[in-house]
């Protein structure tokens, strides 16, 4: 397609409304600008001449393009550059090689001072990307490559969209943060595609674990117009655009229901909302309301009402808590403090697991998956152990229905887990994971198994929850080999892995660990080999907390509704019985035998366990008669706020202790490890900041776990 090279650059003169919001930028001084470089296209069929601005900042997909003020002012120069013209038929947009546009360059918000000045930021989004849809020539947005937040709402303003069918991720993730898509997101999506479609992708994928559509999906959705293949995508939606704009090609879009089907999707999404978060984070509720309101509002009342929006929520602890966060996993994740160097690690080429209950299937497929190397299980009889392969099988099936692997890849799976009655099958291992009974005599024997057919060099893994380290490696030959290797549940979706070192764990054995969790695509967080470690630490001592005042005469329901206001995943009585009370009991009582002044054992928690009691919930979703007849406690019931205030003081003296223990190394592991092992919401940034903002750090221990402005979070 021949190229015309009389316009190239990327623009330089600033000019319409968004050039006197200039002043933002020195806000932004890190800001790696995306520019707007502009190029004439000679579209086929002689459809005429058309501009091409492509969004690159000059560094390749490893650091994606994103909108801060000196991006959208690049882009609004181009866009004014073209406007001026009067020979072009078509302006379109796309991104640098598998990169659109991933969002908002959140880098100057904290030193944003003033609402005035979070509200300029909103204003200038849409001064600028409105204009996509208001040029005398049709616009097309060509989504190469990943879009998120402000990426996909520069498409959302364009008249027309293609999409590549290779695009990973399409996600507008701004309540996962605390924000609202507010460069028209909340107004022009459910415009589009309808509210239901749109509040997916506005609220329940966020709140799920930041879900993201493929490319493919978004296409299905009706969020983009056309799809065309990777390879030669940009000349195939130029194509495309050419046969738009000579009339050869309509494009027809479903009318969107504005009645009682708008109406319903909103009441869902509240009720979600509330049922998720219970009125502590306020920008999931603001979305809402803003697509509620889209129903009615003319564009311009619409984008008024979003540029307000991100000037409440820009001002927000919550969204500096959940900058914090998403700093967190993006960067501190990726360079785990103390992890040895990485030369260290030893080629992992085959791994064994012991056991073949539900955990251990699912390691077993875990592995196979992420590093595609032979995985044998063992267990004490055949039918346990076929009942682990077929559990594992039945999982490869599952993604082959549902188009995660093809026919091949599936036969592949299922090809590497295999099953072995005898640990002989590990002789040639190099990396062995235990998943048996949560007892140390137990798994010293195993161990003991284990080291005897496997070479000198093998790492040996524990996936305990809570029990030593050291002491289960203190009867082998070679106790630097053993290491802490513990995963979260389910461990398909939880990416925190705790890497536990104890004494005699050597260096070789640890990076080894720290390399596989990276294959495996998890959050290594490195641990002191002490009880519980960290997340199951904090979430008995939170759990016991409640429990405490349920066994004074505190109601059960009352109890489990005081923390609310944290918003988090789920209520206390509702994490008991996931984790299920006999493992929540074992956890508590090998605390208690730690730190008996600080861990109690709950006897209404032994009672239900001695029933033999495996929920907490009736199928209704009520609290088990049987068991609150076994919750029944003293005559001393406290309030709501009393329970939360004694939960939020016992946390912040634990994690003090930890901090002081060297459990972790700062306090930013403590919320790496709660984010992304126990689902806590990005709004509260894990417990530290949370802890810090409301006062009890410096009540209960004289100080803030964060340093300098207590508004900083």
């Amino acid at each position: 397609m021949p190229i015309d090279q009389s316009h190239p650059s990327p623009a330089t003169t600033l000019n319409g409304d968004a050039s006197r919001h200039s002043p933002i930028s020195e806000l932004f001084s890190d800001e790696v600008v995306t520019n707007a470089l502009s190029r004439d296209v000679e579209l086929p069929y002689g459809a005429g001449t058309a501009v091409l601005i492509t969004l690159d900042n000059g560094h390749d997909h490893t650091k994606p393009n994103t909108f801060g003020p000196g991006g959208l002012l690049s882009l609004d120069a181009a866009i004014e550059a073209a406007r001026a013209r009067t020979d072009i038929v078509a302006v379109a947009v796309t991104g640098k090689p598998f990169i659109f546009a991933v969002g908002a360059d959140l880098t100057g918000v904290p030193a944003l001072q003033n609402r005035e000045q979070a509200h300029a930021i909103g204003k200038l989004g849409h001064d600028v990307f409105r204009k996509l849809g208001e040029l005398d020539v049709p616009t097309f947005a060509l989504v190469n490559g990943a879009a998120m937040g402000g990426g996909v709402e520069v498409a959302l303003h364009c008249t027309y969209r293609t999409i590549s069918s290779g695009v990973p991720a399409l996600s507008l993730p701004e309540t996962f943060l605390g924000l609202v898509p507010g460069w028209g997101g909340t107004y022009l999506l459910p415009n589009l595609i309808g509210a239901e479609k749109a509040l997916k992708v506005i609220i329940d994928n966020p709140l799920a674990q930041n879900k993201v559509l493929k490319g493919t999906q978004a296409f299905e959705m009706g969020i983009a117009d056309a799809m065309f293949e990777p390879a030669d995508f940009v000349e195939e939606s130029l194509r495309w655009a050419a046969r738009v704009v000579k009339g050869d090609v309509v494009v027809e879009r479903p009318e969107v229901d504005k009645g009682e089907a708008w109406d319903n999707a909103v009441n869902m999404a509240r009720f979600t909302v509330e049922g998720k978060l219970h009125g502590a984070a306020p920008a999931p509720a603001r979305a809402v309301e803003l697509v509620a309101q889209a129903k009615t509002r003319t564009r311009d009342e619409g984008f008024a009402a979003e540029d307000d929006a991100l000037a409440d929520l820009i001002m927000s602890d919550e969204l500096r808590a959940g900058l914090y966060a998403f700093d967190l996993v993006q960067k501190r994740a990726k360079r785990p403090a103390g992890a040895p160097d990485k030369s260290l690690a030893r080629k992992v080429t085959k791994v064994g697991v012991v056991g073949a209950g539900l955990m251990a299937g699912q390691l077993a497929l875990l592995f196979a998956r992420r590093l595609d190397v032979p995985v044998v299980m063992t267990d004490l009889d055949q039918e346990r152990l076929d009942r682990g392969v077929a559990y594992v099988h039945g999982e490869v099936d599952k993604l082959l229905r549902k188009g995660r692997v093809n026919n091949d890849k599936a036969n592949h799976l299922k090809a590497l887990v295999t099953g072995s009655l005898t640990k002989d099958a590990f002789s040639d291992a190099d990396f062995v994971i235990e998943a048996v009974f949560e007892k140390m005599e137990v798994k010293q024997q195993v161990f003991a198994e284990v080291e005897a057919v496997v070479s000198p060099e093998a790492v040996l893994a524990t996936n305990t929850s809570s029990l030593s380290i050291t002491e289960m490696a203190s009867k082998l030959r070679h106790p630097e080999r053993v290491v802490g290797f513990h995963f979260f549940n389910p461990v398909a979706v939880l990416p925190l892995l705790e890497i536990v070192r104890g004494e005699a764990t050597d260096e070789a054995a640890l990076a080894t660990a720290f390399a596989t969790a990276k294959k495996l695509k998890k959050t290594a967080v490195l641990c002191k080999d002490a009880p519980a470690f960290v997340v199951n630490r904090l979430l008995t001592l939170f759990m016991g907390e409640v429990l405490g005042a349920v066994g004074e005469g505190t109601e059960p329901e009352t109890a489990d509704r005081a923390v609310a206001p944290l918003g988090l995943p789920m209520s206390p009585l509702l994490l008991l019985q996931l984790v299920g009370p006999a493992v929540a009991l074992h956890v508590s009582e090998t605390l208690h035998e730690a730190f008996p002044e600080r861990f109690a054992v709950s006897a209404e928690l032994a009672e239900i366990v001695k029933a033999g009691k495996t929920a907490i919930y009736a199928p209704d979703f009520s609290i088990d008669p049987e068991v609150r007849a076994l919750l029944v406690g003293g005559d001393k019931p406290s309030e709501e706020s009393e329970i939360l205030d004694r939960a939020l003081r016992a946390l912040a003296r634990e994690i003090r202790i930890m901090l002081d223990e060297g459990v972790v190394a700062e306090a930013a592991d403590i919320d790496l490890c709660l984010i992304t092992g126990a689902g806590w919401p990005f709004h509260t940034g894990g417990i530290t900041p949370y802890l810090d903002r409301v006062g009890v750090s410096e009540a209960v221990n004289g100080k803030r776990f964060h340093e300098g402005d207590p508004k900083a979070f």
